[in-house]
Parts: C-alpha cells; structure tokens; sequence
C-alpha cells in the first residue's frame, strides 16, 4: 500500500471525482447487478467539495472518489452489506487518476482517512444508506415532514441545510431525494422575514459598542465587536439574497459570491483593518447604509431611511438597525412567529460546532425559546 503523489496533478474538483465514480463504476455495476433496483446516487452531505470550495489542499484527508447511495428502508437492509462489499471488490483502483480506496491516518486511533493505492480490496467512500435515515440522522425528524412548521425551520442550522441541498445529485430513481432538496431550498416566506428581523436586531444590539469601547480606551474591544458586526453583516447579505449561510471556514468564500460582495467586500476589509475607532465608524456607517439600501430594494416594508445617525447623545453614529428588525416584524402575519422572541434560528444565537451537530438538543432549545416569556431589561 502507497499513498498517491498528487505534487504537481492537475486538481480535479469533489464533485467531479463523484460524477465519474458514479458514471464510470458505480452505474455500471448496478445495472449489471441489481438491474431493478430503485436508488438515487449523489454526493451531498459534510465535505468542501458539496460547496464547490475544495482545493488541491482538500486533498490531505477525508476526500476523494465519494458517493451516496440512497436506498429505500427496506432495500438498504436487505441489500445493503452485499453491495457494500461487491464495490469493495469490484470498484476500480481509481477515477480520474485518483485512489478509490481510503485508509486511516498514520495514528490507529485517528479517524481521518486519505487516500492510498491498493492491491486488495477497495476501502470505498460509497455510503449505502435509506434516505429518511440519512436526513434524521443530519436535520432531526423535521426533515422527514411534508411540510416543516415554524419550529422545524428554527432548528435546522443553515450549514446542515446546505449539506442536504448543495451537490449534485446524479441520479435519482425513486425522485425522493429531488422532492426533500426542493422543499429545503430555501425558507418559507414568513421564516425568511423573521430571520431577516432577527438578523438586523443582533447587529442594532452591537453596533453602538464599536465607539463605546474606544471612548472607555479599549480599542480591542471596539476592533473585535467590530470583526462581529462584519460576520453578522456578512450572513445579513446572504440571508437578503435567500442563500444559506456555511460554517465559518467557508463563510467568506460563499458571501463572495453574493450580488452584494462587490460593494460590501472593500467596506468590510476596510472596517476590519483600520486602526482607529473614527475609520471603522466610516466603514461600518457605509456597509449598513449600503445593506439597508439593499433591503428596501426587497419591497418586504415599507421604505426604511438607510441613513447613519447618532446613538442618543453619544458622539458616535450608528445605524439603529433595530428599525428595520421592527418593520419586518411588524408586517408578520404568522401567529406563531409573532409571539417568538426576536432571537431567530439556532445558528442566529448559538455557533458551537458539537450544539449544531445535535438535532434533537437543538429542537428542544427552540421549543423552550418558544415557550418562554421571561425577559430582562437592560
């Protein structure tokens, strides 16, 4: 056994390796195997390649020739552990130059596995599944309703969304797996403005703290409530522009790509590198009278002034976002979503990668968020 030596190989996108897995081996057997067998092939799911943003530095763990292969409930337990071990035996040794077979890491105890040339068979990346399995096991029972209620929407974390709704899917027999990534595509309406609100009110509950802190002489202070209200700009701009937000590690790639990267990016950057606490006012005035503007444009107010102005008395401007969060609210017709508090959904107030990765734990938050009527003042 060896590992491949990629220096100076040409890069060939996940997704890419994944259609030519699928269409060069995985088809072909099935076909000639299990002729009638209904299933969908697709590679959605955890990876930088379901996004788009992988690169030749993906390589050195966990990637490569990947696939999932959904099944009903009933065909994945009976044919399941054969045709996990018939891929074993008869994938090729590569697709596009690249190893199909995956070993673990140098340490026995560590879980992350690359990839590596075989003479035996092959430790494959095709995960045979049943779909409705699959989706509990990454969005909770929600995923399986027809239609999600409010709730449901509030605890699915907009990574996880992602991960079931980017891809490609490759083929798609049964038409289960197209009928759930059409439903997930994007909120309903009602939800959408909600996070919208919720969205403008974290960043009207900063935004005043840049000055505050660099009048009190904490310029660190200011300059990291200042990276804060980027990140919550940032993810503002994606939720205007109706796309889900990724985990940190591809939030700028994917808020690049956004219609509003072009005038936001430089403001941003800018607020980010200066120095002084007048510079990050000018930069961040400028990012929220360029996202307001943005949000008229929506049509879901009326007209909100997108014009910076002074905190009270204090000697600093501000945008006082929470105008907009309350013209959004004010315009909810959902009973349920008026009565929630303007906190949002789960990765609105939480952003631990072990709390996301609990479905049921998440739900139950959102129910006590929704069942509780304590408030503080402040």
């Amino acid at each position: 056994m060896r590992t491949p030596d990629t220096a100076g190989a040409a890069f060939t996108p996940g997704l890419e390796l994944a259609r030519l897995l699928y269409q060069e081996a995985v088809r072909p057997l099935l076909a000639r195997e299990f002729p009638h067998l209904p299933y969908a092939a697709a590679r959605v799911g955890a990876g930088s390649e379901v996004l788009g943003f992988d690169t030749a530095r993906s390589a050195d763990h966990d990637w490569g020739p990947r696939l999932e292969l959904f099944l009903s409930p009933a065909d994945a337990a009976r044919h399941g552990p054969r045709l996990r071990e018939l891929l074993a035996h008869r994938l090729p040794k590569q697709v596009g130059g690249v190893p199909t077979h995956f070993r673990r890491g140098p340490d026995p105890d560590d879980p992350v596995r690359h990839l590596a040339w075989t003479d035996g068979p092959v430790d494959h990346r095709v995960e045979v599944c049943d779909l409705p399995t699959w989706l509990a096991g990454r969005l909770g029972p929600a995923a399986l309703a027809a239609e999600p209620d409010v709730l449901d929407w509030l605890a699915l974390p907009q990574q996880r969304l992602l991960e079931v709704t980017a891809g490609a899917v490759f083929h798609d027999g049964p038409g289960e797996l197209t009928a759930v990534r059409r439903r997930l595509a994007w909120y309903p309406d009602q939800v959408w403005r909600y996070l919208l609100a919720c969205q403008w009110q974290r960043l009207s509950q900063e935004e005043a703290f840049v000055g505050r802190c660099a009048e009190a002489g904490d310029d660190l202070g200011s300059a990291v409530t200042t990276a804060r209200l980027v990140r919550d700009l940032m993810r503002l701009c994606l939720l205007t522009e109706r796309r889900y937000a990724p985990y940190g590690k591809w939030l700028g790639s994917a808020f690049a790509r956004t219609r509003a990267a072009a005038e936001l990016g430089p403001l941003l950057r800018g607020a980010l590198a200066a120095r002084e606490f007048p510079e990050r006012e000018r930069y961040l005035c400028e990012a929220y009278e360029a996202v307001g503007r943005r949000h008229n444009a929506l049509g879901l107010t009326a007209p909100v002034a997108a014009t910076r102005r002074p905190y009270h008395g204090r000697p600093y401007l501000v945008l006082r976002a929470e105008r907009f969060a309350r013209a959004l609210l004010d315009g909810l017709t959902d009973e349920r979503l008026r009565a929630l508090p303007p906190v949002g959904a789960v990765d609105q107030w939480a952003d631990g990668t072990d709390l996301l990765g609990r479905p049921r734990a998440l739900r139950r938050a959102v129910e006590a968020l929704g069942n509780s009527t304590d408030t503080e003042g402040s």
